[in-house]
């Protein structure tokens, strides 16, 4: 649900039960030539949250940072092999049990502990319960508070938590100028092409997507998308495939809307991430979720050059899209309530030269990718440098 009180008091009573550790409160290290950061993660490989990682982690300052990656992921692939180029001390901690990782990260001497993780699929949260360094942070892996004390800081921005909002949150608020960094998988988007005929999509059909996984679409945005492609006759709706069951789930769904199932149709994965964002582009407009927006999938539309429409929520899962296209000065894709969402993507529709100006609008802010992303790393290594001054 889009409640951030509710999102607290789950979190305090999931990290209470799971996660309870005589924490150290009084820690102390030596003095660092350089400030030492550790990055902790089961996902250093093709995972949404090392895409955005690769995307500015190597323009880390090494004349003023001292960068460590604990790994404790199952798999490694392409993805881990770019991180391990940075010359970073990559350190790989899978087969280490609670109290042994806990012994090693101590030795390394860290002025900052960030999980990456949370509590998604095979995080390691009990090791910061035990507390790795002075301050420990939650960041990029899961959209909202933790609800445990062993957590300094959380990092957001003004837009996912504006200084009202700092209730809901155990940790202090640490804010970025925007929260998402940009997408370096983009920067070569182009250099293959699709056409829709590849995916058997009619050349003059108006095109929604959709690409978030398919247990963030709730029936409120369902109804709402029902009712804009009744509304627009020329319309397909194009969705990831997440698995066998919501494809036949969400067709019957549009039959008991009056839609025809056919005019849905589904994304299979592609090999790879570029091909994938490269077949974002065939589409005219993106349809966000509303609970839990898409957040790398925002963030790759965007980039690939697909403008998104989004509604403003109440949580941090819901105003992520927000802060992205906030980023990018798309302000006007940002409503607030289902109603404006519901004309926005209409008017967008019967407006194709507008929906076309954005995406060339889109263009050119890839082209400034990389600038983007060291500008983004320099605002998140002046927060760190705050942090620890405070």
């Amino acid at each position: 649900d889009d409640n951030p009180i509710n999102h607290l008091k789950r979190s305090k009573k999931y990290a209470r039960k799971n996660f309870q550790r005589n924490s150290i409160t009084n820690f102390k290290i030596k003095k660092n030539e350089k400030i030492r950061i550790g990055y902790f993660s089961a996902d250093f490989r093709d995972h949404p949250v090392t895409h955005m990682l690769l995307s500015f982690l190597e323009f880390h300052d090494k004349n003023k940072f001292e960068i460590f990656l604990y790994s404790f992921g199952l798999k490694e692939d392409i993805y881990t092999d770019r991180l391990k180029t940075f010359g970073f001390n990559f350190k790989n901690i899978k087969n280490l049990n609670e109290q042994e990782t806990v012994k090693l990260v101590r030795s390394d001497n860290l002025n900052i502990a960030i999980d990456l993780m949370g509590y998604t699929d095979k995080n390691r949260a009990i090791i910061f319960s035990n507390r790795l360094a002075p301050i420990q942070i939650n960041y990029l892996g899961f959209p909202g508070t933790l609800g445990s004390k062993t957590y300094d800081y959380i990092i957001g921005d003004r837009i996912i938590i504006p200084k009202k909002d700092e209730r809901f949150y155990i940790e202090k608020v640490a804010r970025l100028k925007h929260f998402f960094p940009p997408n370096s998988c983009a920067r070569s988007v182009y250099n293959t092409s699709f056409s829709r005929k590849d995916f058997n999509i009619p050349e003059d059909a108006f095109v929604f997507a959709c690409f978030n996984t398919n247990k963030k679409i709730t029936s409120k945005e369902f109804d709402v998308w029902m009712k804009i492609l009744f509304a627009t006759k020329n319309s397909l709706l194009w969705l990831s495939k997440s698995n066998n069951y919501s494809y036949v789930n969400l067709k019957k769904e549009a039959e008991k809307r009056n839609i025809d199932p056919n005019r849905i149709i589904f994304a299979e994965r592609l090999k790879n991430k570029e091909e994938h964002l490269i077949r974002y582009s065939l589409s005219d407009l993106g349809l966000d979720t509303f609970n839990y927006n898409g957040h790398t999938t925002t963030s790759d539309a965007l980039w690939s050059g697909l403008p998104v429409l989004t509604k403003f929520g109440k949580s941090f899962a819901s105003r992520v899209s927000a802060s992205i296209l906030d980023s990018f000065n798309l302000n006007d894709l940002i409503v607030t309530n289902e109603e404006e969402y519901l004309e926005k993507a209409l008017f967008l529709s019967q407006n194709k030269k507008i929906t076309e100006k954005l995406k060339f609008k889109l263009r050119d802010i890839r082209e400034n990718n990389l600038l983007a992303s060291q500008n983004y790393l320099r605002d998140l290594e002046n927060l760190f440098v705050k942090i620890l001054k405070r």
